[in-house]
């Protein structure tokens, strides 16, 4: 899907998607776990795959199956299913473990999930994830 760069991000953080996660797309890496966060938020919003897989830390399940099957299910997910808005109602901050409980509300219901991350060689990576 492709978006302006002046367009809100679809984070819903407010801001143009090029002052928010576009440059997280494009490869600066995140300085926090939260801003991770938001930007995998945005990128399964414009079915960008690579930065899914790139950002998610090995130890993650989706990282043991085949890649082919990975892209396909992301892809699948993201054009199925439309992303309407994101809450964040927990950040924990740490200099190598991070969590962000968020509720997303996505076409079909709210999403709720604590996110586990994992920082591996100054780069902030998705490691799990539990629903409630």
């Amino acid at each position: 899907m492709k978006i302006s760069l002046n367009a809100p991000c679809p984070c819903h953080s407010g801001k143009k998607y090029k002052q928010c996660c576009q440059p997280y797309h494009k490869g600066i890496p995140p300085s926090n776990a939260l801003k991770l966060m938001r930007s995998r938020y945005s990128a399964y919003a414009l079915g960008i795959i690579e930065y899914i897989i790139a950002t998610t830390h090995p130890n993650n399940p989706d990282a043991s199956i085949a890649l082919s099957d990975w892209q396909k299910a992301i892809d699948h997910f993201a054009k199925s299913t439309y992303f309407q808005g994101l809450k964040i109602t927990e950040f924990a901050d740490g200099e190598e473990e991070a969590f962000v409980t968020f509720e997303a509300t996505l076409s079909d219901g709210i999403m709720r999930e604590k996110s586990r991350f994992l920082k591996v060689e100054g780069k902030w990576l998705y490691e799990s994830g539990v629903f409630s």
